[in-house]
């Protein structure tokens, strides 16, 4: 039980731990979305929400608290200038966690941690090809339909004597023993 336990140690000692958390937040923020086990999902977001709070109010103190945590320049710059004014009407609750089953190796509980106004760019891309492929193929079918419809039309018949003769000539003999 958890009785009067403020964190979950994760079992590791107070610097791993503390290196954990800040490689998380900071993966977390550059990609707003990571995929790792429930409990360090669940603890890694008590940070993350700190932090996102502290984004919000743009100031040298503020900056340098954070920078405490995140120790990347350009994820820091992101924290304060994309993910802070974007939580600025935000009470709180600036992450979800979605659980996503157990592993297969270790049968460990998975999570998503993501930011709550994150959009996959697949959706974006997978919307844009359709409209792209819708117009393409209408004019790209043809051709190819064409095409396997003249291949049997071009491939050469065998004279008797074993001769090959272009499709043109073909023609011309076939109407010459008509006649």
């Amino acid at each position: 039980m958890k009785h009067k336990n403020g964190f979950n140690p994760l079992s590791r000692n107070a610097s791993h731990r503390r290196a954990m958390h800040s490689n998380m937040v900071t993966s977390l923020f550059r990609y707003e979305r990571v995929t790792t086990t429930q409990p360090k999902a669940l603890e890694v977001r008590r940070t993350a929400e700190k932090l996102i709070t502290r984004a919000k109010v743009d100031t040298v103190h503020n900056r340098r608290q954070v920078a405490r945590i995140i120790h990347d320049e350009a994820v820091l710059a992101k924290l304060f200038t994309d993910i802070g004014p974007r939580m600025k009407d935000r009470a709180g609750g600036y992450t979800r966690v979605l659980k996503l089953g157990f592993r297969e190796g270790d049968a460990a509980e998975v999570a998503i941690l993501e930011l709550v106004d994150f959009q996959l760019v697949t959706e974006d891309k997978a919307e844009k090809k359709p409209k792209k492929d819708a117009e393409k193929p209408a004019a790209e079918k043809k051709p190819a339909a064409d095409k396997k419809a003249a291949a049997p039309k071009k491939a050469p018949a065998k004279k008797a004597d074993g001769e090959k003769k272009p499709a043109a000539k073909k023609a011309k003999a076939a109407e010459g023993a008509e006649e």
